[in-house]
């Protein structure tokens, strides 16, 4: 054994020691370096999202929904309810009216199923807290993001005695709410109307709204304003003309920048009767369908950019 240990104290086997030593330091300090990048990619992917270009008034980003000049694609999120998602019919034709009235051609649909907030009736304060909480779709680079809330509840300002059922509203130049629970509702009331059919014309009403209709960030080339109705159309048979739930102070459009709710203010809350009572109209036409914008709502468009 002696004779072995001092054979192993030869000066090769001294250097081959001194190899393995260097070796494992080698390996110790590469082991740290990796973790210490490891550590640093999360802080590196952890960049603040930029979102007050999504907290601006209604109408605010017409032109960038309506022309590619500084947006050519559009992502648009539907955050539902669970049980409360849209149909693919409805959200089929929403798509068809947004390209039939922009230059937007390059449309991607992010579906974002949430749970219910337990909550009997919504402010619209309450809305715009659900969707800070819960957005994840915002402005980036040449992506314009959009955010509609599908609600298991309805509007708190409801009064179904006075004919006041809220159906959807805008509220942010990329923000609107739709009453899925209250679309649902109205659409069991008339065995000619679907549920897609008081889906479809909730939705493209409402997001005409984000479009700047009527003189809401889109021009008037002609007037058009129903002087009795701030922000629709006066022309009989446009989609932008049915009757609304409204106040003086619902159809001023404010930006939300400071992040004060109690500011918050919809341009438009759509009657649930009034768009019953127009579906049923167009269904005894023939037509089956909403109406869509007319001659002088689509010339408005054009102007600020669109189709």
């Amino acid at each position: 054994m002696a004779y072995f240990l001092r054979y192993l104290d030869r000066p090769i086997f001294r250097k081959m020691r001194k190899t393995s030593i260097l070796f494992v330091l080698s390996c110790f300090f590469l082991v740290l370096a990796c973790s210490k990048n490891s550590d640093d990619t999360p802080e590196e992917e952890s960049i603040p999202i930029d979102k007050s270009a999504n907290l601006l008034g209604t109408g605010d980003s017409a032109n960038d929904l309506l022309s590619n000049d500084k947006f050519t694609r559009l992502k648009i999120e539907l955050a539902y309810v669970t049980g409360f998602r849209p149909t693919s019919s409805a959200i089929n034709a929403f798509v068809d009216y947004i390209e039939g009235h922009t230059f937007k051609q390059n449309i991607e649909l992010i579906y974002n199923e949430l749970p219910s907030p337990a909550k009997e009736t919504l402010t619209l304060q309450e809305i715009a807290k659900l969707e800070s909480d819960n957005r994840t779709v915002y402005n980036d680079g040449e992506t314009l993001g959009i955010y509609i809330y599908f609600a298991d509840a309805p509007a708190d300002d409801d009064d179904e005695e006075e004919g006041l059922v809220t159906l959807g509203a805008v509220y942010r130049n990329t923000s609107m709410v739709i009453h899925e629970e209250t679309v649902k509702r109205f659409a069991g009331l008339s065995s000619f109307i679907t549920v897609a059919d008081v889906e479809n014309a909730t939705i493209n009403h409402e997001f005409g709204h984000l479009f700047g209709l009527v003189n809401l960030g889109s021009d008037q080339v002609n007037d058009h304003e129903d002087p009795e109705a701030e922000s629709h159309c006066v022309v009989t048979g446009c989609l932008m003309r049915a009757e609304l739930q409204f106040t003086a102070s619902q159809l001023t459009a404010r930006s939300s920048q400071t992040g004060d709710l109690s500011e918050l203010q919809s341009a438009c809350s759509l009657s649930g009767h009034s768009v019953l009572k127009m579906l049923e109209q167009t269904t005894a036409k023939g037509l089956g369908t909403a109406p869509d914008l007319d001659s002088e709502c689509i010339l408005d468009l054009q102007a600020n950019g669109g189709r």
